[in-house]
């Protein structure tokens, strides 16, 4: 079965950084695409950033651009995101996907991408 577990939210004050981990189990993720998304109550799911499947790329929104930072160790099977200079606005639940396959077949700025999912970790920023 698989399944991919985030960790590393909490609350924190504007201004702060944390780095959130996402762990897959069951398969390899080590040449697929991955991604994280944020989710508010009365709000669509949200781009946050994602990485291609060599980790030579990566993509990101344009509201976390210059603070938020995804990579991967492959290795481990993991997938990370460090947010710096965090804003109350960034305050979401916060999961991570995989694609299943190598190759996007549209944008990886899509959910539909992504096969896999994890539960989210919540992040609250305090102003």
């Amino acid at each position: 079965q698989v399944q991919l577990l985030e960790s590393g939210g909490g609350l924190v004050q504007a201004g702060e950084s944390l780095r959130l981990s996402c762990v897959a189990s069951g398969r390899t993720f080590s040449k697929n695409p991955m991604a994280w998304f944020r989710h508010t109550p009365g709000k669509a799911r949200a781009f946050v950033g994602a990485i291609n499947w060599n980790g030579e790329t990566t993509f990101y929104a344009d509201s976390v651009k210059g603070r938020f930072t995804i990579s991967r160790d492959s290795a481990e099977n993991t997938l990370y995101l460090q947010m710096n200079g965090l804003r109350p606005e960034d305050t979401a639940v916060y999961s991570c996907a995989a694609r299943g396959s190598r190759l996007y077949a549209g944008s990886a700025y899509r959910p539909e991408e992504y096969d896999y999912w994890g539960q989210g970790t919540q992040v609250t920023v305090s102003s």
